[in-house]
Formats: C-alpha cells, structure tokens, sequence
C-alpha cells in the first residue's frame, strides 16, 4: 500500500510550508495493523521525508513529534505486514483535539464523546459538528 498518495503528500507539504503555526486537520492516518502504534499527521517538510503529528506507540503516551516517512515504509511486522493507511479516516478536529483526548484516553483515539471533551477543554469552538446524539 502507498502510505502517503500524491493527493495527501500536496495537502501535507502545503501544512508544513505554512508561515504560522496553524493547529491544522490531521491529512492521513496511519496505523501498525499488527499492533498498537498509530500516527494523526498533518505536516510535511520539505526533505519529503520528515511528517509531524500525533504519535502513538501504544506505550499509553501518545506525543506530538516527526516520525520518519522512509523509516515507517519499511516496517515490517509480524506476518510480514507493514504500516498501513487508514482509508476511511476523515478528520472532523484540529491536531490539538486528537492530542488532548489522546492525553485522557492515553492512546489515539476516535471517540465523539472523548474529542468533543477534548474540544470543550481547550475551548474550541465547533459549531459545524452535529450535535452529540448521547446527549439527548
């Protein structure tokens, strides 16, 4: 599998050459489908190689970092299978809601109830998200 499309590689390049600091959209999610280590990135620099994101190595402390692009290609877990490309991910937060639920949850994760947690504590605004059906 192609872990970064020339699609996704355009969207990352463009983060990483923002003049500001921008608190962007995870672009890709990929994931160890062998075991626990998974990466929200949003950032590439413009070596092609260095990615920034959300890391987690399923140790239960997921950090914000660079992880090397060329490293994760040639992975190779067991049953030979290496890192993986979360097809169906679409990111609905900024890197920094990802990041704070990661820091409750100690792992990446998904969960609406735990982001939209997240959200409310570094009092970012969502008014696009649907509400939270759980509520009512």
């Amino acid at each position: 599998m192609i872990l970064i499309t020339d699609e996704l590689r355009a969207r990352l390049l463009a983060n990483g050459a923002a003049d500001t600091e921008t608190d962007h959209l995870p672009v890709v999610k990929l994931f160890n489908p062998t075991g626990a280590a998974t990466w929200l990135l949003t950032e590439l620099d413009a070596d092609g190689d260095t990615l920034f994101g959300l890391c987690d190595l399923g140790f239960g402390f997921p950090e914000l970092g660079s992880v090397s692009l060329a490293e994760l290609e040639v992975v190779k877990g067991p049953l030979g299978l290496g890192i993986e490309r979360d097809v169906y991910f679409t990111a609905r937060f900024p890197l920094s809601v990802y990041a704070e639920a990661a820091r409750i949850a100690g792992r990446i994760t998904e969960a609406e109830r735990l982001l939209r947690q997240a959200a409310a504590a570094l009092s970012i605004s969502l008014p696009e998200l649907p509400p939270d059906r759980a509520e009512e």
